[in-house]
């Protein structure tokens, strides 16, 4: 077994979180080491949308020109297309996303591989040691952290100052350090497919709505590409399987709210479609002596908000500045990363569970509190506070936005 001297972080992961993270405290003048199963970056349905409070993240982070040298668009105008209001209205009633926040272009559309190729790059040239194609690793904390992984049939073993688990919802470093996950049961089942050709949708132009018992999103790119969503009920598992589901999965975006969705047709599967359960989780602790978790390692949101991206880089900034703060790195630093995360986490899910309520009850009664709610939430920042935290953030609305007699006012609607 190869031992090496010690160093400052072992990152285990490199998707968004760890990437980003690495290349933080590489910029820092930290000794990283950022450890990557793949080779190559696969397209899977992930989370490609970086929301407006993501991309102030993505700033302080000075990572924003790595993604828009990835094929990042932003995108300045969301149009809420829906079977509750006509297209004319729907786009006089546009969200201009580059007012959410001061400074902020709007949200940025990224391809997910493409992403974590460019960062992990920048951990790279940020001065961290990158390593790809890893086989097992093993994992102990404590005041001695060492991580032990296999790479081209050799072992190697380093002792580091704190080990971070970047390495997804399966995480083993959390297994392995012990830290339970509490997850709630699937709220929706929801897909998505990349595609290319599909030219007649506006590039600046991002939209979410309800038609049926369907849930759609578009997040479009440069070049006529976008990924699509669909959402629907656990009741229908299986909806789009089988060799014909591509062909399935675009004909059902052919949807009498969107303007022109013919186009939809005659777009281009380029990757996947691929169906997931939809839920929330959260990591016991985010923390533990000699370690931290990041990204889905640490729990995740409901996707049915789109906030993957976003939290992973307000992780990785969150825990890079408590380590600015400290000498140590000891447990104690970044226990204001695991108190401000479990306020983020849990706001969040309440987001989740308006979108989910709002746009996934495909009843008459549910239109109709969808209708009462599109009426009143432009004049009422409380009422309005959970939907718009999807794009400025948990803490960008006020407070009291979710408190428990809001949502109760929200959901007696209609």
């Amino acid at each position: 077994m190869a031992k090496a001297e010690r160093i400052d972080a072992v990152v285990v992961g490199g998707g968004i979180a760890g990437s980003a993270l690495a290349a933080a405290l590489a910029g820092d003048g930290h000794e990283v080491l950022l450890l990557e199963r793949q080779t190559t970056y696969r397209d899977k349905v992930r989370g490609e949308v970086i929301n407006c409070w993501g991309v102030e993240e993505l700033l302080q982070l000075g990572l924003e020109e790595t993604l828009l040298k990835a094929g990042g668009t932003y995108v300045d105008r969301f149009i809420g297309f829906d079977e509750i209001v006509d297209p004319k209205t729907a786009r006089e009633k546009a969200l201009p996303l580059d007012e959410m926040l001061p400074g902020i272009r709007g949200v940025l559309d990224v391809g997910h591989p493409e992403a974590c190729e460019a960062l992990s790059n920048a951990a790279e040239e940020a001065g961290a040691t990158v390593v790809r194609g890893v086989g097992d690793i093993l994992v102990t904390g404590g005041s001695d952290p060492v991580v032990r992984y296999e790479h081209n049939d050799l072992e190697y073993e380093v002792p580091c100052r704190l080990v971070v688990g970047a390495d997804g919802r399966m995480s083993t470093v959390r297994r392995q350090l012990g830290i339970g996950l509490t997850q709630t049961p699937p709220n929706s089942l929801g897909g998505g497919m990349l595609v290319e050709d599909l030219h007649d949708w506006p590039v600046n132009v991002t939209s979410v709505g309800t038609e049926g018992d369907l849930l759609y999103f578009v997040f479009p790119r440069e070049g006529g590409r976008a990924r699509l969503y669909l959402l629907h009920d656990v009741a229908q598992k299986g909806r789009f399987t089988g060799p014909n589901r591509h062909t399935d999965f675009l004909r059902a975006f052919q949807l009498d709210c969107i303007p022109g969705s013919q186009m939809f047709a005659e777009a281009t599967p380029a990757a996947v479609c691929a169906f997931y359960p939809m839920n929330d989780a959260w990591a016991d602790s985010p923390h533990a002596p000699g370690a931290v978790l990041v990204g889905d390692a640490a729990g995740w949101s409901d996707p049915v908000i789109g906030q993957g991206l976003s939290i992973a880089l307000r992780d990785a900034r969150m825990v890079r500045d408590c380590l600015r703060t400290s000498a140590t790195w000891e447990a104690a630093d970044l226990e204001p990363y695991a108190r401000e995360r479990e306020v983020r986490m849990h706001r969040l899910l309440i987001s989740g569970s308006v979108r989910t309520t709002m746009n996934m009850t495909f009843t008459p009664q549910g239109m109709a509190r969808r209708k009462a709610y599109a009426e009143v939430w432009p004049t009422d920042p409380v009422l309005a506070g959970s939907r718009l935290a999807t794009f400025k953030g948990p803490f960008h609305v006020p407070a009291e936005s979710f408190a428990p007699e809001v949502i109760e006012r929200l959901f007696a609607l209609g």
